[in-house]
């Protein structure tokens, strides 16, 4: 089966019931992985959890097999929680469907992969699977999101306030989460006592603004500035930026970068492009130059490229936590060298 981003929230709890694989993909990583945890919360008796990697199972195809239809060391129920870029996981799946007996729930979390790829195409039409395509949302529906998930942690916010946030955290949801969280534990906010939010409150948890958080690095780095590169690699460095936060800004960034190369093509202008999407508000119109100077450098196979870099030094991260500023740091040199020797 298959759902749409729009339909996603309505099919998702009959799939849960009903399929075994979930096959997750598009350029919204945020969403894909907001997905991955909706779908884990409506599978009944989920288990323990077992994570794998593309990398992983593109060696071994065998294994998710093995691990599918294995239990868990205590005998309890279980669930896989794959992690992998474009159509890494393709045979390991395709040898997990060829099975007669019915695997534990399957989740994968797909990203540079589309509802075009060769697991989709493999998966979309089988009644114990869904595939479902993810892209970024605009700043209106991020702001729409942000006062949702703050109504559900007991924080009353206007719309001004709600775009705020989303612009801060770079329209990033799982960003958005945390700044909400660490304010409903300011303001002492719970559901069932609401309490009122308002920028003072935002400025006192020392919650990041676009100007002193992670888009002017972001910004430096994709655009190849090397005006700006020494001194915010400096600024990263003294102000110890969360590693992980700022790999997921550059990550959301290759998303939007992807998404607007899609629509582009390649004889397309990118002073019209960025013109069109800001005029509809899919783009912020501080955005807008920095956007379009890094479309010229990230289309086609690069901004490929870049995603499977940020994927590859995400996992790196993951593995060797104690490292992750200095990993973060050396990678960063080096997609500002490609960045600039494109100008």
């Amino acid at each position: 089966m298959k759902a749409t981003q729009k339909d996603f929230a309505s099919v998702a709890p009959r799939a849960a019931k009903q399929a075994r694989v979930f096959f997750l993909c598009g350029p919204d990583d945020a969403g894909v992985q907001d997905a991955a945890h909706r779908i884990a919360g409506l599978i009944d008796n989920p288990g323990e959890r077992v994570d794998m990697t593309g990398a992983e199972l593109r060696k071994d195809p065998v294994r998710l097999d093995d691990e599918a239809r294995s239990v868990s060391l205590f005998g309890d129920t279980r669930h896989i929680w794959i992690r992998c870029s474009g159509d890494e996981a393709h045979d390991a799946i395709a040898n997990l469907i060829a099975g007669d007996v019915a695997p534990c729930p399957v989740i994968v979390q797909a990203v540079n992969a589309t509802d075009k790829s060769r697991t989709a195409k493999l998966l979309e039409k089988r009644d114990d699977a869904l595939v479902a395509m993810f892209y970024p949302p605009d700043l209106r529906a991020v702001t729409g999101s942000v006062r949702r998930m703050a109504d559900a942690a007991g924080l009353r916010m206007n719309e001004q306030l709600a775009e705020q946030i989303a612009i801060a955290v770079g329209q990033d949801t799982r960003l958005a989460q945390s700044e909400l969280t660490k304010l409903a534990l300011y303001l002492d906010a719970l559901p069932e006592r609401p309490r009122n939010a308002d920028a003072d409150a935002y400025a006192a948890i020392g919650a990041g603004t676009q100007d002193d958080g992670f888009a002017p690095v972001v910004n430096a780095i994709l655009s190849g500035d090397r005006l700006k590169i020494g001194a915010e690699m400096r600024r990263m460095r003294e102000m110890d930026m969360n590693a992980v936060g700022l790999l997921l800004a550059f990550e959301r960034r290759a998303a939007q970068l992807a998404q607007l190369a899609a629509k582009l093509g390649p004889r397309g202008s990118v002073a019209g492009l960025i013109e069109s999407e800001t005029s509809a508000r899919r783009i912020f119109w501080r955005d807008a130059p920095e956007l379009t100077r890094q479309l010229q450098v990230w289309r086609g196979r690069s901004v490929e490229r870049l995603a499977a870099r940020l994927m590859q030094l995400h996992r790196r991260m993951m593995a060797d936590s104690q490292s992750s500023t200095l990993q973060m740091a050396q990678e960063l040199v080096e997609i500002a060298r490609v960045a600039a020797a494109s100008h």
